[in-house]
């Protein structure tokens, strides 16, 4: 059954801020891992499918011949993407360079349906789908963007021991960044410390690469969520209010869309590198 309709601004907004989760019931504890967010699953694997689909129709239209406008464009899209790769990771791009190019069209495209009328989904899930919650924006999702993190600090570790063979990765674990003694027992010490060290960058770099996304595009949620508000007053300031703000933020957000999708391109590059070089 759906949810009550909400009938405060703070109800609209928690209301908007509910995922549609297998329990069906808003979340009561901050961390529960027996819950499924149902939303995020299903848009962030729809935006993966359409821009798979996408980079598929365009390699299927590549040709001899001048490219069209919309090869062109994914063909613009790939080289830059190889071209940043190239120059931050030194070694095999084989499949660092997808990875990227990945990354970057997926979080691009799950940014983008923020710019999806902010009641139209809801709408739909509440009054046709009798569905009580649904929350569009998947990279508004915390789970979903340290899962995508979480990926990209799997692949930094695979990578080192890839590079480094596993002797060797193992021994940078315990000898950077302060080094090694000829003493015994400094060395264990040292190890140690090296090993914390090591631990809390690879926790504090998958925490704040989830944590990035989820901020920015979470606030800019918000933000929408606000701006329909003033549409709620049934006055003509605040539909002016309203339609004026909207457009200038959905204009305003476009920037944020790409720089976000592109930011966690660049880091999951720089990442790859490091674990690529020696400490």
């Amino acid at each position: 059954m759906a949810g009550q309709p909400p009938a405060s601004p703070s109800e609209y907004i928690v209301h908007h801020l509910t995922h549609l989760n297998s329990t069906l019931h808003p979340q009561t504890k901050i961390i529960d891992m027996s819950i499924i967010n149902w939303d995020t699953v299903f848009f962030s694997v729809a935006m993966a499918v359409l821009a798979g689909g996408l980079m598929y129709a365009a390699a299927r239209a590549v040709s001899s011949g001048v490219p069209g406008r919309f090869v062109g464009a994914i063909e613009s899209v790939l080289e830059f993407v190889h071209e940043q790769a190239k120059s931050i990771v030194h070694g095999d791009l084989t499949y660092i360079a997808p990875l990227a190019l990945t990354a970057f069209m997926w979080v691009f495209f799950m940014n983008s349906l923020d710019f999806i009328p902010l009641d139209l989904f809801p709408w739909i899930a509440e009054h046709v789908l009798h569905l009580p919650y649904l929350r569009v924006v998947p990279s508004a999702d915390l789970n979903a963007t340290l899962a995508m993190s979480l990926m990209v600090i799997g692949s930094t570790i695979y990578y080192g021991i890839k590079v480094k063979k596993p002797g060797g990765f193992v021994h940078e674990l315990v000898s950077a960044p302060f080094g090694t003694s000829s003493n015994p027992l400094f060395a264990i010490i040292l190890g140690l410390l090296n090993l914390m060290m090591q631990m809390i960058e690879y926790v504090a770099r998958g925490v704040s690469l989830g944590m990035r996304l989820f901020g920015n595009m979470f606030a800019g949620e918000l933000v929408f969520m606000l701006i329909a508000l003033l549409g709620a007053t049934a006055t003509v300031w605040g539909g002016a209010l309203h339609f004026g703000l909207g457009l200038g933020w959905a204009i305003f957000h476009i920037l944020i869309v790409a720089l976000q999708a592109f930011i966690f391109m660049m880091l999951t590059l720089v990442y790859l590198g490091q674990a690529h070089d020696a400490h």
